[in-house]
């Protein structure tokens, strides 16, 4: 067995498994590590140990445990970070460039800075670098991100009033469709199922299986069924209370019941002209729906 520690380098991203040697590292621990872009200053998460045929690639080490002056140069760099995204707002306005500006940092050992934008379309930005790398006297990376990164930089308040939680807690975002709103018989209304980012809301993925399982059991809408007390289609279904509403016909009459799904025989015939009216009650367009959809 050997034994590895996850390292995370923001609050809420991705964990990188590292080797902690005899360091001592620990969880909770401030640690500086070896990575592709140089030495970096993170955080040990989680301490795991692995078979070694488990790990398909060999861990870079753990430097150090950081000591005070670590930490020291990380908030220093922090506040270089801010006013260097303050000259690169600046510079890019000089250049015309149409591009907004999310965040920056530096590396732990100064050796490069990145600064992460947003834009509609590819941005022609080698004149910005060069003047960039001339104020700045070392490498300079500017980095394309999409609207959900940039909501997890950003962060800010849901729907449902709580911080969002790809800035609290998420480290990496799952792909989120419109079949898990129609799944959870959600409204298709785009303002209310979608984030603060643009994008279907990643909670839609939370109860995703737990929904698929239920409604590979409930009769479906517009579905007839036999019922204790006769014949009737089902006009929705309740799949958190594993409930169908269904409309019965008595003595000329029609009433609405719900029963519990175990209570109901399915037939597997549909009423069509109820699933034709259903559908048509609430409509969108499919293009525009697809465009909030996330990979």
């Amino acid at each position: 067995m050997i034994d590895v520690a996850g390292v995370r380098f923001k609050r809420n991203g991705k964990i990188y498994y590292f080797d902690p040697q005899e360091t001592g590292a620990t969880i909770g621990d401030n640690v500086i590590v070896e990575t592709i872009r140089g030495l970096e200053f993170g955080n040990v998460i989680v301490m795991r140990s692995f078979e070694e045929e488990d790990l398909n690639t060999n861990l870079k080490p753990i430097i150090r445990v950081a000591t005070f002056e670590d930490e020291k140069i990380n908030i220093d760099n922090r506040n270089k970070a801010k006013e260097a995204l303050i000259i690169c707002e600046q510079k890019t306005m000089e250049h015309n460039l149409d591009m907004k500006l999310i965040s920056c940092e530096y590396t732990f050992d100064n050796s490069k800075v990145l600064f992460y934008f947003t834009a509609d379309g590819r941005i022609d930005f080698r004149e910005l670098v060069r003047d960039l790398a001339s104020i700045f006297r070392t490498r300079i990376e500017l980095r394309q991100i999409g609207v959900r990164d940039e909501a997890k930089i950003v962060g800010g308040l849901g729907c449902c009033g709580r911080t969002t939680c790809c800035s609290t807690f998420l480290s990496e975002f799952s792909p989120v469709s419109i079949k898990m709103a129609k799944d959870q018989n959600l409204s298709l209304n785009p303002t209310k199922i979608s984030g603060i980012c643009g994008r279907l809301m990643c909670c839609l993925k939370y109860e995703q299986s737990g929904y698929e399982c239920i409604n590979k059991i409930m009769p479906r809408v517009g579905e007839i069924v036999y019922t204790n007390e006769g014949k009737g289609t089902v006009i929705s279904s309740y799949a958190i209370q594993e409930m169908s509403k269904v409309s019965l016909k008595k003595d000329d009459e029609t009433i609405v019941k719900i029963f519990d799904f175990k209570d109901l025989k399915r037939t597997g015939k549909f009423d069509k002209e109820f699933v034709k009216s259903s559908n048509n009650e609430e409509t969108y367009d499919e293009k525009e729906l697809s465009k909030l959809e996330s990979e």
